[in-house]
């Protein structure tokens, strides 16, 4: 379908960056044309030049949004009215689900999480930081309310996404099974919760 005249370059962008995903899921990364992204869109290839330069720049933006919508979804986990350590569960949880639900299912989807950890590098710590400062926030109210022992969220928090990253990583996440990867996650912080515990 031709996009709408009215359309701004934004919306244009993102149609196009939809569509791409769609038949990357269906196709491969490697298999998908410029072409046939332009074909999908009733648009000619220089036409999607002309807001990407490359299928690679295309994949960048897939993968930026994904990352947005995953902090979302962070972001409303830290917020609920619950338990610090219920929310620092959930948090590596939903990080875990995302990455078994949008990448790892569909395995022809997993050619295009390469390439983004390849060409995304600066987004992809950008958005580990962002959930070490969540996990650093988290820790910081368990403290406030005694939940936590007295330690530092900065030092603390980054030993969390270190051992983590087993359940934080798609590629990582891809070589093993769903529960194998869900009953570790919840061992993990566990333990990590344990050794932050208030002492008597």
């Amino acid at each position: 379908m031709a996009p709408r005249s009215k359309q701004t370059p934004d919306e244009i962008r993102d149609q196009i960056a939809k569509v791409a995903e769609d038949l990357f899921r269906r196709m491969g990364f490697t298999k998908t044309a410029v072409a046939d992204i332009a074909a999908e869109l009733g648009m000619s290839p220089a036409n999607v030049y002309r807001f990407f330069p490359s299928k690679h720049a295309i994949v960048e933006c897939i993968c930026s949004r994904c990352l947005g919508e995953m902090e979302a979804e962070i972001r409303r986990v830290q917020q609920q009215d619950l338990p610090v350590r219920t929310r620092i569960h959930a948090v590596f949880q939903t990080i875990l689900r995302n990455h078994l639900d949008n990448f790892i299912e569909e395995r022809r989807v997993h050619e295009m999480v390469l390439v983004a950890i390849e060409h995304n590098w600066q987004n992809i710590l950008a958005h580990r930081e962002r959930i070490r400062t969540t996990t650093a926030q988290l820790l910081r109210e368990g403290i406030a309310d005694g939940s936590f022992a007295l330690h530092d969220p900065e030092e603390v928090s980054a030993i969390f996404l270190d051992c983590c990253a087993r359940f934080c990583h798609p590629v990582l996440v891809a070589q093993s099974a769903e529960e194998e990867l869900d009953k570790g996650l919840q061992r993990t912080i566990d333990f990590l919760l344990k050794a932050i515990e208030p002492r008597d």
